[in-house]
């Protein structure tokens, strides 16, 4: 600790009695370093293997029902981003078809999804699998969601911040709206997330989340299967920096004074 507090952006400090006091920000940081780094990792391991201990029947049922109505291979392996931008295999359920067009193209999502795979989207049942990744230390159960690999060059400095914390099956921004929310919000939304960090906050996320699922909130944008594509965020003023801000800040709840706000749907959280 000692070498933490030496370092330069813990040079200005109050002194009290004649020593050096770190602010109460720096000592935020030092507790949600501590969390990040020793606490949450055993809390991942522990939760992953015990969701894996009661839900194998139905991780196993629904391989069966996959594998009859879609067929072989029943689970989805794509490259994403993870912790500070390293790729990683994540697996989920398959709820397409591999369906091409004379060219060799993949067909539009809405045409290669198939019954059974909207109603494992519709619960979120797809995610499943991802419990591996968690056990092997790829993924958290909390944090930014991990997305395409090509939206790596498409990010401002700012947005790219969302990679300085371990990737979740669920997250700040997925409680808030899900992909109902524009690509900058999920990004402000992520990296609040980064540098607000703790074990009550994740706890409340998966709360929440759980109560999400169930009323099935946010599952897809209008008009796409889940949600539109990335292609970059469009040079803002200051003016609108500062209104997507404000907004993004109304959605999330008042940490000291426990002021609620409304969230994209309409529902109190």
């Amino acid at each position: 600790m000692g070498s933490i507090l030496a370092s330069p952006q813990y040079v200005n400090r109050s002194v009290v009695h004649g020593h050096t006091q770190p602010r109460k920000s720096e000592l935020r940081s030092m507790k949600r370093s501590f969390y990040c780094i020793h606490v949450k990792r055993t809390l991942d391991l522990f939760g992953a293997f015990l969701a894996l201990l009661f839900l194998w029947p139905c991780i196993l049922l629904l391989y069966c029902l996959l594998r009859l109505s879609i067929g072989p291979p029943v689970f989805f392996r794509q490259m994403r981003p993870g912790f500070l931008g390293k790729p990683f295999g994540i697996y989920k359920f398959r709820s397409m078809r591999e369906g091409r067009d004379i060219d060799g193209h993949l067909l539009p999502d809405e045409l290669r999804i198939t019954r059974m795979g909207r109603i494992i989207r519709a619960w979120s049942l797809d995610e499943l699998p991802e419990l591996f990744n968690v056990l092997k230390g790829e993924m958290s159960f909390v944090g930014p969601r991990p997305l395409m690999n090509q939206y790596l060059e498409r990010y401002t400095p700012e947005q790219a911040r969302r990679h300085e914390a371990m990737p979740g099956i669920t997250g700040w921004a997925q409680i808030h709206g899900r992909n109902s929310l524009t690509w900058d919000e999920k990004f402000l939304l992520d990296v609040w997330y980064v540098d607000h960090q703790s074990f009550m906050l994740d706890l409340r996320i998966l709360a929440v989340t759980a109560w999400k699922v169930l009323r099935r909130e946010g599952i897809s944008q209008e008009g796409y299967i889940a949600a539109s594509e990335f292609m970059g965020s469009k040079p803002a003023s200051q003016s609108n920096q500062t209104i997507l801000f404000d907004f993004a800040r109304k959605r999330v709840r008042d940490e000291t004074t426990g002021r609620r706000h409304r969230n994209t749907v309409g529902t109190w959280i």
